[in-house]
């Protein structure tokens, strides 16, 4: 299942999320090579003590992920703006409630193996690009802010995604960096699943079954 972890659920998801920082570690900082923080066994940033949503890939028991990746609003600090901000040209604003930004999206290649043998790598990073369109599309999110390296413009366009190259530069790695504006609307969406091959949704918000303040009542009576 796709789910979104927001702060006042990291307990809940204590499993799951002890699994994402570990993946992180294990993709950006240990293949990769990147220059990111690594706390032990963990890959972790200031960003990430900022109350974050999470979106992950996990199995109904919420034991084991599959995929993750962190979501921020381009309203308060993020990634574009801090390190990035040579990637996109200065008279572009990207700020706004309806802007956010995705990093860190990262898929546990051995355990999708292990559990769906049909799914390559390439279409379970499909799936979550899928599963964030989906969510971000329910939670009021017109448009996905990232930073990628050139090479990943085919995976977008292999998901049906469809990605607008705001700038580029280079300095930060072996490689550019782009700055992409993914739109998120019902038009998309609906291309991304015809282009997997899919027609219900990977994503479903969780609403409860009673809210807070019914279940408050309930108690006080």
């Amino acid at each position: 299942m796709f789910v979104i972890i927001q702060a006042h659920e990291y307990q809940k998801y204590a499993a799951v999320l002890d699994q994402m920082f570990r993946l992180r570690k294990k993709v950006f900082a240990d293949t990769l090579g990147w220059d990111v923080p690594v706390i032990g066994p963990y890959e972790r940033d200031s960003y990430d003590s900022l109350s974050p949503a999470y979106l992950v890939w996990c199995n109904d028991s919420r034991t084991r992920l599959y995929g993750g990746m962190r979501l921020m609003p381009t309203t308060g600090p993020t990634l574009l703006y801090d390190v990035f901000r040579e990637t996109f040209p200065a008279a572009a604003d990207l700020i706004a409630p309806g802007i956010w930004e995705g990093t860190r999206m990262c898929i546990d290649e051995e355990a999708i193996a292990r559990d769906f043998p049909n799914i390559d790598a390439g279409r379970a990073f499909s799936m979550m690009l899928l599963a964030l369109c989906e969510c971000a599309l329910d939670h009021g999110i017109h448009t996905m802010i990232s930073n990628y390296e050139p090479y990943l413009k085919r995976v977008y366009k292999r998901a049906g995604a469809e990605v607008e190259e705001l700038g580029r530069a280079d300095s930060y790695g072996k490689y550019p960096v782009c700055c992409g504006a993914f739109e998120v609307s019902d038009r998309v969406l609906r291309k991304m699943r015809a282009a997997l091959g899919l027609t219900l949704p990977l994503y479903v918000r969780h609403v409860p079954a009673r809210s807070v303040v019914t279940q408050f009542l309930e108690m006080a009576a």
